[in-house]
């Protein structure tokens, strides 16, 4: 499958496994040699000395090369997170500048973004759909949608992906985000419908992968995905 050089991962929702995807296309990216770095646009409910998802991101994949935009303490959308504090949000534009400076050296840049894709940014609304549709006419882009396997995940998923088509973004590409040891027939009729979508369907990360040991999480990231 023919990879973009930014790619922007959004779920259909909070605690999907976003991150621990963003790990694990951090390792598959590279895997063939590719220089990868992992961006944070905004970063909630950590402390500044705290171990955010991109200290998770570094744990699991042993990338280094991580971003963040801003970080603040409150575990709530970053509008809500940054006024308690009483700080600025970076801009869009300053989003954007961020990233066109990582992907100028760099293979890929894999943005993650901040609960699902509609959560507003900075002050002016901007969303993580409208950061992909700024880079979309400067670098080739792609947006990778994390969802669950159980009940419910099919009208999440196709409200994200309508909200996509309507913004003129490239169809995502699918993952599921927790796939379970036991998958009921509810996760297993779930998945079918998944793979039989427009969209790529391209793998799904398996339960529990985020307490496998780093080594373990490197060697089999690039089995789970399709990349």
């Amino acid at each position: 499958m023919t990879w973009t050089r930014i790619t922007f991962v959004t779920g259909t929702d909070t605690d999907v496994g976003k991150t621990i995807a963003t790990a694990a296309l951090a390792v598959a990216l590279a895997a063939g040699g590719n220089t990868v770095a992992v961006y944070k646009p905004t970063q909630t409910g950590v402390l500044a000395s705290g171990h955010g998802d991109m200290g998770e991101v570094t744990r699991l994949s042993g990338n280094t090369d991580v971003h963040e935009g801003i970080r603040l303490t409150d575990p709530m959308a970053p509008t809500e997170a940054a006024f308690r504090e009483q700080r600025q949000l970076p801009s869009l534009q300053a989003h954007v500048q961020k990233i066109l400076a990582l992907a100028a050296t760099r293979d890929h840049v894999v943005v993650e973004g901040a609960g699902g894709l509609l959560v507003e940014l900075d002050g002016a609304g901007n969303t993580l759909a409208n950061l992909a549709a700024a880079l979309g006419g400067t670098a080739s882009t792609c947006v990778v949608l994390v969802c669950r396997s159980g009940l419910g995940t099919l009208n999440h998923t196709q409200l994200t992906l309508e909200a996509l088509h309507h913004r003129a973004l490239p169809t995502p590409k699918l993952l599921i985000g927790s796939w379970p040891a036991a998958p009921s027939d509810v996760d297993l009729s779930n998945r079918q419908r998944l793979e039989t979508r427009e969209a790529d369907f391209i793998g799904a990360l398996p339960e529990g992968a985020a307490a496998l040991s780093p080594d373990t999480f490197r060697r089999l990231a690039p089995e789970w995905l399709d990349t």
